[in-house]
């Protein structure tokens, strides 16, 4: 099978750990008589320098043509780099915004799972990360506070900010019908997050999704407001399967989630229109700290290669074999720096990628 496959290696850490991503991919082209074309393509800061703009029409077409999108990290330090003193609509991050726009991306999926090698880096006390978790978190991500209208104008003299929160029942009913298929490959349980005693979006939020949840009446249906969710993620995990909220909680909650892993390193993401067509990237940022130095954690970018093999590609066997090769080497002992520990063996970014590589036969 021959797929076309858009990449964006993006800015920081993003052209190593994405390299290592497509070395793997390579390793299972071969394996299983694959044939993976790659299109490379420049957004974020790496865009702005050489084209002015985070994101360009002609990266958006080719996207379009492709069968799915690899992506690393957008972005730099916000504290020092020329990209963040230029206006908002031109800085790295609305690349982001703009091509999930313009590719309907409506559908983040962010896997977070506790691999029992890992547990000891687990922030949580022991009690806890001994029940271990496996939890996707579903965010919506293309309406809500992100993408209403916004405005700072000054107000009886002074200057006053104001930012919009819009969802239309058709958004939410999308990206509910969405969490609720993916529970039904899973362990049949959804878990909607609102703050519906305050705002008239989550209420309408939590009609909508209930009228869903009458179409799978073998899916656990439950509604939990967003502060009680952020304590619960700390206090067990291990009672969530799928979590499906709106823009702004997601983007919170899915961070919170990643760290009780152990590490931010570990979790990749995919981005979903209504087809099978996806984004697939790394949860974390560009560590712009440790770029060019070949310390970083491919294993995310990888395990979103393997997202993509399975949600974009439906080769179920190939996305196993990645993911198998990536528990196999935590079991063996090896270890990129931000998830090491004693006894165990350090390897840098481009050697993860090879070992993974190796490991997939």
């Amino acid at each position: 099978m021959t797929k076309n496959i858009a990449v964006i290696k993006g800015d920081g850490i993003g052209p190593e750990i994405v390299t290592e991503a497509m070395k793997v991919l390579d390793k299972v082209a071969q394996v299983y008589g694959h044939t993976f074309n790659y299109t490379q393509l420049l957004m974020g800061g790496c865009s702005i320098d050489a084209n002015g703009v985070p994101l360009t029409d002609e990266t958006i077409e080719a996207c379009k043509a492709s069968d799915a999108v690899l992506m690393g990290s957008i972005g730099g330090d916000t504290n020092t780099s020329p990209w963040y003193k230029l206006p908002a609509n031109l800085r790295p991050e609305a690349g982001l915004l703009g091509i999930r726009k313009a590719l309907g991306l409506f559908a983040n999926l962010r896997p977070c799972l506790l691999y029992p090698e890992l547990a000891g880096a687990c922030p949580l006390k022991e009690s806890i990360s001994a029940k271990g978790f496996d939890m996707l978190i579903m965010r919506e991500l293309t309406g809500g506070l992100y993408f209403g209208e916004k405005k700072t104008e000054e107000v009886d003299g002074v200057m006053t900010a104001t930012d919009t929160l819009v969802y239309s029942e058709n958004e939410i009913r999308r990206i509910a019908i969405k969490a609720f298929e993916v529970a039904m490959k899973r362990n049949k349980k959804v878990t909607s997050v609102d703050k519906a005693n305050v705002l008239d979006s989550s209420r309408l939020w939590r009609k909508v999704v209930n009228e869903v949840a009458k179409d799978y009446p073998e899916v656990t249906v439950e509604h939990m407001l967003v502060d009680n969710s952020a304590m619960q993620l700390v206090k067990d995990p291990s009672q969530f399967d799928v979590m499906v909220t709106e823009n702004m909680f997601g983007d919170i909650l899915s961070d919170e989630a990643s760290m009780i892993t152990g590490s931010i390193g570990m979790l990749p993401s995919a981005s979903m229109n209504e087809t099978k067509f996806g984004l697939y990237e790394p949860s974390g940022g560009s560590a712009p700290d440790i770029a060019g130095q070949n310390k970083a954690n491919p294993i995310a970018t990888i395990l979103s290669a393997s997202m993509m093999l399975r949600y974009s590609f439906d080769m179920q066997a190939e996305a196993d074999a990645v993911d198998n090769a990536v528990k196999q080497i935590l079991k063996d002992g090896y270890r990129t720096g931000d998830i090491m520990s004693e006894g165990k063996t350090l390897l840098s970014c481009s050697e993860m990628g090879d070992k993974i590589a190796e490991y997939i036969k």
